[in-house]
Order: structure tokens, then sequence, then C-alpha cells
């Protein structure tokens, strides 16, 4: 039986949360790798193509989050309870899910792409290089999917070095290929693609021998507890919240890329890039959220309503600091970087013109983030299910509003705003959950 964790700390909440911020920020980086070797060409379509395939992909595995989300708070909380059988089915139940997920999405594909490209109003170039790109990519998805467990499952377990180790590799491993396969070869936007499908396969072999000590126990094959009937009950219910509310939020950002494409190629080429920064802010943030998720998840287990609190407490103080840091970065340098990832001309003055509400997105967003991840970690998954309903609707009026008038600038205002109706409403949640917390 393991022993339980240090006390809780400023240090033990970097210890977990900063190889995440470390390896979260891989993958931005990622993307920014992908959007900048197509920028080298000189025009807008591959930027928007790109984008375009990426986000519809990124939609269909997001749909499939739960199986992080849900895995960190199960096990998490597992860890508190000294349940170690549970703690190994669980991550046997998340390979389970992820491997055949992925299957039936390759399955589905061709419904699936005509569905989303029946929403989206690009353009046929940008949709033509799109449809190549995503029917290059969709054979990784058992691996890229049953990544959420692996890794849901590390993050509980405080083994947050080891998710380092895999998305360095996986995400290193996929920059290369893409400076090699596109700049080199000249593949264009499929070795984008064929970069990403091998980085990602190798990426699930290196999670499996991450997880190679409980793979060697019989505890993770001990299909008596696997199969549990009032424990799978139990994660379905989750898991079912979480994917309602991952498709709640994909509503919003997937309708702020296709909202995006509707206004022409050079504003949806310059909101991706402007977009590569958001998502170095969500991929910086996400490392404290995870490690609100596994302290509080773990202070739940062993029904510590002062440990739940602390650990909220401490995480959500060193997320508002990453953000201030962040949002002065983007203030700062982010013309620089609009640079470097596009050649065209009039391409980085449209991005630059969108930039200041861009460099205020961490500041709007940390706390629906902490929230997030407190939230995640306790497995209140039908609070946050809920509150994402409110916050669509929010964001839905401020788009329906603020778009007629203002533009893609009213666009950029109703995702801050969507940012505030996710922290105020969660906020409201927040002290009932505390006061469930049991204690001993």
């Amino acid at each position: 039986m393991e022993t339980l964790p240090v006390a809780l700390s400023h240090r033990r909440v970097l210890k977990i949360a900063l190889p995440i911020v470390l390896s979260n920020a891989t993958v931005p980086i990622l993307g920014a790798v992908d959007t900048g070797v197509v920028g080298q060409m000189g025009a807008a379509a591959p930027i928007g193509a790109v984008g375009i395939g990426a986000i519809i992909l990124a939609s269909f595995y997001w749909v499939f989050s739960f199986l992080r989300m849900g895995t960190t708070g199960l096990v998490s909380q597992a860890r508190g309870a000294r349940d170690d059988g549970e703690v190994a089915a669980l991550l046997t139940r998340a390979l389970m899910i992820g491997l055949t997920s992925g299957v039936i999405l390759i399955m589905l594909q061709m419904p699936l792409l005509w569905a989303a490209f029946q929403i989206s109003p690009a353009t046929q170039e940008v949709e033509s290089l799109a449809r190549g790109y995503i029917a290059i990519r969709i054979w990784s998805a058992p691996f890229a999917i049953a990544l959420f467990g692996i890794t849901g499952w590390l993050i509980a377990q405080e083994r947050t070095r080891g998710v380092l180790v895999l998305q360095l590799w996986m995400n290193g491993l996929n920059i290369l290929l893409d400076l090699w396969f596109v700049i080199g070869l000249g593949w264009g936007v499929q070795g984008v693609a064929l970069a990403t499908v091998l980085a990602e396969t190798s990426g699930a072999a290196l999670g499996f021998w991450l997880c190679r000590d409980i793979l060697r126990t019989p505890e993770w094959r001990a299909w008596h507890c696997v199969f549990d009937r009032v424990r799978l009950i139990h994660m379905a219910k989750v898991n079912t919240d979480i994917l309602i509310r991952s498709v709640l939020l994909l509503v919003i950002i997937v309708s702020f890329t296709f909202l995006s494409a509707g206004f022409d190629d050079l504003t949806l080429a310059a909101n991706q890039i402007l977009m590569q920064f958001v998502e170095i802010t969500a991929y910086a943030l996400d490392g404290f959220a995870f490690a609100a998720e596994a302290i509080v998840g773990h202070a739940l287990g062993a029904r510590s309503r002062s440990a739940f609190r602390r650990g909220a407490l401490l995480a959500s103080l060193w997320g508002g600091i990453a953000a201030v840091f962040m949002t002065l970065v983007f203030a700062a340098f982010g013309g620089w970087g609009i640079d470097v990832m596009t050649t065209a001309v009039d391409v980085r003055a449209e991005a630059r013109s969108y930039l200041p509400w861009m460099a205020v997105t961490p500041l709007m967003a940390f706390g629906a983030y902490m929230l997030d991840g407190i939230f995640i970690g306790a497995t209140r998954t039908r609070d946050m299910r809920n509150m994402m309903f409110v916050t669509v609707a929010v964001y839905s009026v401020a788009v329906l509003t603020l778009i007629p008038i203002f533009g893609n600038h009213g666009l950029w205002a109703a995702m801050l705003i969507s940012y505030v109706a996710r922290c105020a409403s969660l906020l409201w949640k927040y002290p009932a959950l505390e006061a469930s917390v049991e204690t001993t």
C-alpha cells in the first residue's frame, strides 16, 4: 500500500505543475511549427487548411477528453482512499475505452467529415487541402485517444515527470518530422499530417512503457475488478457528464474557427495564428489545473476538507501568477511571434490588429481553468456539465450581439466573455462543493 504524499505546500504544487507546464508547452509549439512550416509557402490557404483540419480532428478527439479528466479524478480519489486494486483497474478501463473509441472513429470518418465540412464555410481550396490532411491523420486515432487515459492516470499518480518525458518525445519527434517532410521534402500539408501520425503512434508505445510497473502485476487484468458493476456505472456517469461538458465547450472553440472562416481567408489565417498563442495559454494554465485535480482528488479520497481547501488555493495562486506573466509576454513579444509564424505581409498586419484581445486572454481565462481542475478532481462533473450549458448560452448571446456590430473584434470579445461566464458559474457552485467533503 502506498504512503500518503507529503503535506500540501507550494513545493508540492510546483512539483506536480511545472513538468506539466513544460510538457504542455511543447504542444502549442508544435501547433506553431505546423502553422509556421506551411506559412513559409507564402499563402493563406495552407495555413487555413491546417487550422481547419486540426480543429476538426481536435474536436473529434476532444469528445473523448473525458477519458483524461475522468481518469485523473477517479484515480486520485482511489489513491487517497488507498485502493490500489481500483487504481490498476482504472488504467485498464481507460485503455480499453481509448483504443476501441479510436477504431470506431476511423470506421465513421466519412460521415463525420461530411458533417464537419457542411458546418464549415471554408473556401474550396482550403477545404480540399484540409480533407487531405485529415485523411492521413485519422489513422492514429486509437493511439491519440488512448493517450488521454495514460496521461490522466500518470497525473493522478503525481508522476508528471513521466508526462513531461512523453510529451517531449512525441512533440519533439513531430516537430523534427514537420521540418523534414515539409521544408526538406516539400510534402506540404500532407507532410504535416504524416508527421503527426508517426509521432502519436510512437507516443502511445512510450506511454505503455511508462505504465510498465503496473502492467507487470496481475491487478490490471483482475477482470472482476475491471468490470465491477457499481464502479463501472460510477465511471460511466462521471465520463458522460464530462463528455457533454466537453461537447459544449467545443461548440465555443469550433464555432470560433468556423465563424473566422466566414469572414475571409485572411481573417481565418490571422485568427489561426493568434489561436496558437491561446493554446499556449491553455496548456500553461492546465499545468496548475492538473495539479489541482491530483491534490483535490487525493484530499477528497482521504476525506480531508482542510487539504481540499488548501490545495485549491495554492494551485489557483500559482495559476494566477502564470496568467499575469503570460499577458505581459504576449503584450511585449506577440508581434514578433506573428512574424515568425508567417511571411505573408497581409496576414501579419491582420493578426496584429487583433493581438490586444489575445494578450488579455490569460487574465480572463485562468479562473475558469483552475475551477475546472478543482471540480474534475472532485469528480463533481454534474455541476461542470450544467454550468457549461449556462456558459454556451452567454457566449451565444454575445456572438449574436457583437459580431454584427464589431465583426472579428466582436468574435474575440465573445470568446473572452465565455471565459468569464465559465468562471463565475463554477465559483457560484464552489462553496457547496467544499462543504460536501467528508472529514474523518
